[in-house]
């Protein structure tokens, strides 16, 4: 089976301001991804869905999927930015009520145009030979995941090639044990900006999660160090996407780059 290459997206925080932003995020469809997953966080104002779908419009040529972040569904708020220094900022109350965002609308215009919307539900994709089964959850840093049951259709006949991916916006605990044991090959996530204040050396401060610090972003495996290649078992892949923005009232990251991630993933050989 050939290579496929999946375009992860994530936590773009958006503002319609920011065109150098969205000219970028239009020019990775440069890269000629076969698949795209968007693991959400995209806005950061109420009037940026116009400029976010001309963002993602020429992506949204490709197969694609997506999850919601909290920052799809409300605006974000003025806050102390020492707060992204304790271990799950949700610790401190919001003195004032969000501002709904129009995460409704997007999910539509998304799903329009092909996307697979995984909010507590599965899906599938296929390119070419490749049947890609999809299972994904609303942002459980909102306490919003509810994970889908197991489908009880037929696998498919024959040999062809299969891949599982679980998608979630938020990587915690709960939601990647469930997502191990529901056999996904790749689990891919947002949320955790990389850690967006990191020290040379020692890495994120804070993942803003239950997820520990030295998978605040890259490619790891989970529970574990790593898949077990020789007979499938052991740990799932797992890929943390450090972002592309930050919240508009705490614009600073700090040894951690911004970044869209083009990942390559081959087939493991027959034994």
């Amino acid at each position: 089976m050939p290579d496929v290459t999946v375009l992860h997206l994530s936590d773009l925080h958006l503002t319609p301001s920011q065109s150098a932003k969205i000219a970028w995020v239009r020019s990775l469809a440069d890269l000629r991804p076969d698949v795209v997953v968007d693991t959400g966080d995209n806005m950061a104002h109420r009037d940026v869905l116009d400029p976010l779908l001309h963002a993602l419009e020429p992506l949204r040529q490709t197969a694609g999927a997506f999850v919601m972040g909290s920052n799809d569904y409300y605006a974000p708020l003025p806050k102390n930015p020492a707060r992204y220094l304790l271990p799950d900022a949700r610790r401190l109350r919001q003195r004032h009520d969000p501002e709904s965002l129009p995460a409704a609308e997007l999910a539509a215009a998304l799903t329009a145009t092909g996307w697979k919307d995984l909010t507590n539900r599965r899906d599938h994709l296929d390119v070419g030979d490749l049947r890609i089964e999809l299972v994904g959850v609303d942002d459980p840093h909102l306490d919003r995941d509810e994970f889908p049951e197991a489908s009880v259709r037929p696998e498919p006949a024959g040999e062809r090639p299969t891949l599982r991916l679980g998608v979630t916006h938020a990587p915690y605990v709960r939601v990647l044990d469930q997502m191990h044991q529901d056999r996904a090959d790749l689990i891919l996530a947002g949320h955790t900006h990389g850690g967006q204040l990191c020290l040379p050396g020692y890495g994120a401060l804070v993942t803003n999660c239950d997820l520990d610090r030295g998978r605040a972003k890259g490619l790891h495996g989970w529970p574990g160090a790593r898949p077990d290649a020789a007979d499938g078992t052991g740990s799932t892949w797992l890929h943390v996407c450090a972002g592309l923005g930050t919240s508009p009232y705490a614009p600073v990251r700090f040894a951690c780059r911004p970044e869209a991630s083009l990942l390559t993933l081959t087939a493991r050989p027959r034994r």
